[in-house]
């Protein structure tokens, strides 16, 4: 008889990677293909950290997200972005409250759909900086501010994201400080001819039951307390450190490490973010695989997704049609892997000073 998920316990990787499966299993009744995207949004709530998912309309991100949610048992809320949502109508508001026995008053805050576990910022890219620096404050301090008060957010917390990247009309590009406050950037691309074909088949004929929870939020609890716990070698991480830091001016790791796709075409390279979220992610990749600890393979499989958002390019890289993550197939391939041998702590110390 299968347990429910209140009744699982996660201990071991081994407990991780048969969890994945069963999460991957239930989104795949609904979703259709997209492995990698899975995979990427599976490291991000390992990880604890927020996402922004990329697409043309129509390839099922807020479906992705929802189905997610469900089979995990955390509250979800979807937040439609639009050019007039006030801060107040995401985060919350103070009502005032008559108490009718004694005509006293008092204000009450009534929460806004924010306090979920996971919520999805839908089109985030249409709302103005107003309100996306309310959301700044959510997704970085885990809590808002209304009328002087903290109010702590449920957790676990998620932010997930989406934007469209080919409608640029009443839009309102992202600051830098908020991308780089997202954990990853996952781009969902089109379907295969046979996963476009079984996508008909599902939603032109007789509609399916969604299933149920697979995970408890104790079960997320307990993943994300074991992704850190999760051993990488220095020869790792500073193969990590050195593919951050060769995006960033040639000052700062010196010109034989320093790509000439980067020289051309990048302005401002990652920050130390970059670094933590790499090595994490590289964590979280492992773990849900049910590796002991942590390979090179893990850090270049999660370096796209990492560092997409956070490489600021030039006017020339806009001229040449070169995109970030041209970019980061020539770190990939110019970055040299050290041997195990190498240096140890103290090298990795000189490496990560600012």
């Amino acid at each position: 008889m299968q347990e429910s998920p209140a009744q699982q316990t996660i201990r071991t990787p081994a407990d991780v990677q048969v969890a994945a499966a069963r999460l991957r299993t239930a989104v795949h009744a609904t979703i259709v293909g997209q492995d990698r995207v899975i995979d990427e949004v599976m490291v991000a709530l390992v990880c604890g950290g927020h996402a922004l998912i990329e697409g043309v309309p129509g390839l099922a991100k807020t479906l992705l997200v929802s189905t997610l949610a469900r089979s995990m048992s955390l509250g979800f809320s979807r937040i439609q972005f639009t050019p007039d949502l006030m801060p107040s109508d995401m985060t919350g508001t103070e009502v005032i409250e008559e108490d009718r026995s004694t005509g006293t008053r008092r204000m009450r805050f009534v929460p806004g759909p924010i306090f979920a576990n996971v919520v999805l910022a839908d089109e985030i890219n249409r709302t103005p900086p107003k309100t996306q620096s309310a959301l700044l404050e959510a997704m970085q301090e885990r809590q808002v501010t209304v009328g002087g008060v903290n109010h702590p957010l449920p957790g676990p917390f998620f932010v997930l994201a989406t934007q469209n990247p080919i409608e640029q009309e009443g839009t309102y590009p992202l600051p830098e400080a908020q991308l780089d406050r997202f954990m990853l950037q996952i781009i969902v691309g089109y379907p295969t001819a046979d996963e476009e074909t079984e996508i008909v088949r599902r939603t032109t004929g007789s509609p399916t039951v969604p299933g149920g929870s697979v995970l408890s939020e104790d079960d997320v609890r307990a993943m994300q307390s074991l992704v850190r716990e999760v051993p990488i070698a220095d020869h790792v991480v500073r193969y990590a450190l050195r593919l951050v830091r060769a995006t960033r001016s040639a000052q700062e790791v010196g010109a034989p490490e320093r790509p000439k796709a980067v020289a051309d075409y990048v302005s401002w390279g990652a920050g130390p973010r970059a670094s933590q979220f790499l090595v994490l992610a590289a964590k979280a990749r492992a773990l849900l695989a049910g590796r002991p600890s942590v390979t090179v393979d893990d850090v270049r499989a999660m370096a796209r997704p990492v560092l997409r958002h956070r490489i600021q390019l030039n006017f020339n890289a806009q001229a040449d049609g070169i995109g970030a993550d041209r970019v980061i197939e020539e770190l990939l391939a110019g970055i040299p892997v050290e041997d195990s041998g190498a240096p140890g702590a103290r090298e990795l110390e000189r490496l990560a000073k600012p």
